[in-house]
């Protein structure tokens, strides 16, 4: 596969900001209003903004950079029409993307339209994109490790 020049390397988060970002993230998806505010509150909203791109970074480029296949259709064509849908349906919402609810639940919206095929996959979805980004993290930062 060719390399993709329109990404760069993503600098590992840490641990404790990969925890934060996606409990926001589950809390706001089962409509856990006060869980997600606390974690808000505790984290700071700009804090907790700065994360959610983050997150929303390491969700969104590996699955929309699509390799350069001399001009042909390869095999992340689709991705275009569903990126469409997917801004069609935020803007049908009224979703304000610069909001912390709003870059959760694009977030959300996405790993549902994008990444799964059954919408009720997507909570198993984000438990493995968080699986994934607190193993970065552990090895990028590894003072952070707990012993059992």
């Amino acid at each position: 596969m060719p390399e993709n020049t329109v990404t760069e390397q993503l600098a590992p988060m840490e641990p404790e900001d990969v925890a934060a970002a996606f409990a926001y993230i589950r809390a706001r998806l089962i409509g856990d209003i006060d869980t997600a505010g606390a974690i808000a509150d505790d984290a700071g909203p700009e804090q907790l903004h700065r994360l959610l791109v983050d997150v929303a970074a390491r969700v969104f480029i590996p699955v929309t950079a699509v390799d350069d296949d001399d001009g042909e259709p390869c095999a992340h064509s689709f991705l275009a029409a569903a990126l469409g849908r997917l801004l069609l349906e935020l803007l049908c919402h009224s979703v304000c993307l610069s909001s912390l609810p709003g870059i959760a639940d694009t977030i959300t919206r996405f790993t549902a339209n994008i990444l799964t095929d059954d919408h009720g996959e997507v909570a198993g979805v984000l438990r493995q994109l968080e699986a994934a980004g607190m193993k970065q993290a552990m090895e990028a930062h590894p003072a952070h490790r707990t012993t059992a």
